[in-house]
């Protein structure tokens, strides 16, 4: 028996070896014919260490990313061939893109003060190959209502795509706690803590969160706010790795690349290195284990209300796995997932995906629920207009209000891109109020044209940048910042 055993591993093992060589032969065969790197895909940005960061304080971070901006600016802007001196490129200083150029650069990390005496303090956490933009509308809801706020750039984010060649999840857990550090330091306890974290930063502000219950040293939050959190994402990117392995030879360094497309967004990178997708595939699996970890201890108890807003659909993390590795596993403490349904008045069922097509009832678990939720869906399928469908902690009731809002007619779904955005944004918004001007705008595009005619694939310019619903989820947000009853 145990030398069959034997010779069973080593047939899988070989096999196994096998599919990994195949599979970076033909990684290597894709990448030869593929588009040249350019100096934001080769020049790595010297950040601060994990152990640094860990004994910075706010003034040392800000001094150490001032001095890599000024890195990224010699060794990049300051030195761009003839050929890559053009408007669309971003890391151009002529270019209207050119973030340098702005009233604000908000690639860069920033503090936020309300009027007055603060009612407490937030820390904001941004996503994978995005900037503190992402969440500056919800820094500013913060603000009007009392809070300051914290927006830290997370390292390997906002300056060259190479940034996120090298970096590790950890480096980003350490930067959070730095940034709690930060806010507990301007607004120190009894006044509440919020973390808000979007996609990649859901996933950290959730592992912050699970962290405070072993570490004492560590400020709690008193509630936690995701919007479309990287909980979980798909299964092929735990392989993410292997398709870097032929970027040890020079002939092959673009295999270290999901994607390399021109650099035309001022505060997010459209190139995107595999070293991203690995961590962050990392940085999910090590949160689910501490899930796990603390349901067994029986800790998980003593976590703050989660309120997290998420798309149906989302091609970048799994709303399934928003539900079962982590609200079907929260304490009965006030939580609420709020869930964008499709918008079901559009006559584009046949259209659609198979797995794109869900239903609310197949990613919730069943009621009563521990938490409560929330779906803003039509009213019904012959109108835009739509509501909300409550089922409040331990009922199985629905209830149903109109909130006033409906679906852009254009509008088939919300995207993983779009949550944290108003309609008005002056770069994604599909009704911007130009009330800032980075250059273009890339959400009210109406692309119709002939093909080719543009620097980029139309396909990445179609996706949804800016959420319909928003002013519903600033209402949601801003009602977690009140006490209650007011």
């Amino acid at each position: 028996m145990k030398r069959w055993l034997a010779r069973m591993l080593k047939r899988v093992a070989l096999l196994l070896g096998v599919v990994v060589i195949t599979l970076v032969a033909v990684r290597a065969y894709q990448v030869r014919g593929g588009p040249s790197l350019d100096p934001w895909h080769t020049h790595v940005p010297h950040e601060l260490s994990r152990d640094e960061i860990r004994q910075a304080d706010w003034p040392t971070w800000l001094a150490a990313e001032n001095a890599v901006f000024d890195e990224v600016r010699r060794e990049v802007t300051d030195k761009l061939p003839e050929e890559l001196r053009t408007p669309s490129n971003r890391y151009f200083e002529g270019s209207p893109m050119y973030p340098g150029r702005f009233r604000q650069d908000w690639n860069r990390s920033y503090t936020l003060d309300p009027q007055g005496p603060p009612k407490g303090v937030v820390v904001l956490l941004h996503g994978l190959t995005d900037s503190p933009y992402s969440l500056r509308h919800v820094a500013t809801l913060y603000r009007d209502h009392g809070f300051a706020v914290v927006g830290i750039r997370m390292p390997g984010h906002g300056t060259v795509p190479a940034g996120l060649a090298d970096v590790q999840w950890q480096d980003w857990s350490e930067a959070t706690r730095l940034a709690v550090r930060e806010a507990r330091r301007r607004v120190p306890a009894p006044l509440p803590l919020h973390v808000v974290g979007f996609s990649n930063g859901g996933a950290l502000a959730t592992k912050y969160a699970l962290d405070a219950l072993d570490d004492p040293q560590l400020p709690r939050p008193a509630r936690v706010v995701l919007i479309a959190p990287m909980i979980g994402i798909t299964e092929m990117s735990r392989f993410a790795g292997v398709l870097g392995w032929p970027a040890v030879f020079p002939a092959f360094a673009q295999a270290a690349w999901l994607g390399v497309v021109p650099e035309f967004n001022p505060f997010k990178y459209n190139s995107f290195p595999v070293n991203g997708a690995r961590q962050s595939s990392l940085l999910t699996r090590d949160l689910q284990a501490h899930v796990l970890r603390e349901e067994k201890s029986g800790r998980l108890a003593q976590l703050p209300p989660f309120l997290t807003f998420q798309s149906m659909i989302d091609f970048t993390v799994s709303t399934r796995a928003i539900v079962t590795s982590l609200y079907a596993r929260l304490p009965a403490n006030g939580s609420e997932l709020v869930l964008f349904d499709l918008n079901r008045s559009v006559k584009f069922g046949p259209m659609l995906s198979t797995g794109a097509n869900l239903q609310p009832d197949r990613v919730l678990t069943p009621a009563p629920r521990a938490f409560r939720t929330t779906v803003i869906t039509n009213a019904d399928a012959n109108t835009r207009q739509v509501v909300e469908q409550v089922t409040d902690a331990g009922s199985t009731t629905v209830q149903t209000r109109p909130i006033g809002l409906e679906f852009p007619i254009e509008v088939f779904s919300l995207s993983h891109l779009a949550l944290p955005f108003p309609i008005t944004d002056p770069l994604y918004g599909i009704r911007p109020d130009n009330s800032d001007d980075f250059g273009v705008n890339l959400g009210a595009l109406a692309l119709r044209g002939e093909r080719g005619g543009l620097i980029v694939s139309i396909d990445s310019l179609t996706r949804l940048t800016s959420n319909p619903f928003y002013d519903f989820m600033a209402e949601r947000i801003i009602g977690a910042l009140l006490p209650p009853g007011s």
